[in-house]
């Protein structure tokens, strides 16, 4: 029967795992540049799904559904950390 580890002992290895993966990692932001080539992208097929638009209209478009993504999170940690304080705003 195999040596099963508990959740948090499998956290842990994982932990430990990625740690030395960067460990060896010369350029952090090559290793992490096709992901997020991918999420602009992502913007991008939402603004635009049928491809239609021009680059420059898709691209600006894409911005803005990015800012207001990144906008929403900011607000939802925000409402959390109130209600973590107890203001319950």
């Amino acid at each position: 029967m195999p040596n099963r580890l508990t959740s948090s002992e499998r956290r842990q290895q994982a932990r430990m795992a990625s740690h030395s993966s960067w460990a060896r990692t010369i350029d952090p932001a090559a290793r992490t540049a096709p992901a997020r080539q991918r999420f602009l992208e992502s913007f991008e097929r939402a603004v635009d799904p049928e491809g239609k638009l021009s680059e420059h209209t898709r691209k600006r478009l894409a911005e803005h559904a990015r800012k207001a993504h990144f906008a929403a999170l900011a607000l939802k940690s925000a409402k959390a950390r109130a209600r973590k304080a107890g203001s319950g705003r």
